[in-house]
């Protein structure tokens, strides 16, 4: 077993057990890393976004869209929930995309009320480019964790990612 020297995060777990001996700190190990992490990852991103000239709403959008499966059409209700924000939200990203040629609205066969965003055929060859760039850079970013690791530590962030949600609802 590989001893790992201490970090930033033990030196706080350590200085908090020191100072406040009867508050629990066990979660120190785990939020702050997380918290850390997340930082780290959400500058990578922004970064690799900028490099491949996409900004992260376009993504969004575009990746809701593509994922949705042929027709890749979705109503902006629909993408406004899968994507977690505002429907009108999407409606300025539709907007935005829609200019850029990315994007269309369609009215519904059934229901000329009902409005439906599709992927155009230059959307899903831009999103294309940029999804698989970005995912092989962010499988370098996890590149010093076994497949194996890779895959328990997934695990291990569903499982705690679905107890938080529970203490959403």
């Amino acid at each position: 077993m590989t001893v790992r020297k201490p970090d930033a995060v033990d030196e706080i777990a350590d200085a908090w057990a020191r100072e406040l001996p009867d508050a629990p700190n066990a979660s120190i190990g785990v939020i702050t890393r997380i918290w850390r992490i997340a930082k780290l990852l959400e500058e990578d991103r922004r970064a690799t976004m900028r490099r491949l000239g996409m900004d992260v709403t376009t993504r969004n959008l575009l990746s809701t869209l593509r994922r949705s499966g042929p027709p890749y059409r979705l109503s902006i209700s629909e993408i406004a929930r899968q994507a977690g924000v505002t429907p009108g939200a999407v409606s300025q990203w539709v907007s935005t995309n829609e200019r850029e040629g990315m994007v269309v609205r369609e009215r519904s066969d059934r229901d000329g009320r009902a409005v439906f965003v599709a992927l155009t055929d230059d959307g899903k060859r831009r999103i294309d480019a940029v999804v698989v760039d970005l995912l092989s850079h962010e499988d370098e970013l996890v590149a010093g964790l076994s497949g194996r690791q890779v895959d328990q530590l997934a695990g291990l962030l569903k499982k705690l990612m679905s107890s938080l949600e529970d203490r959403e609802r």
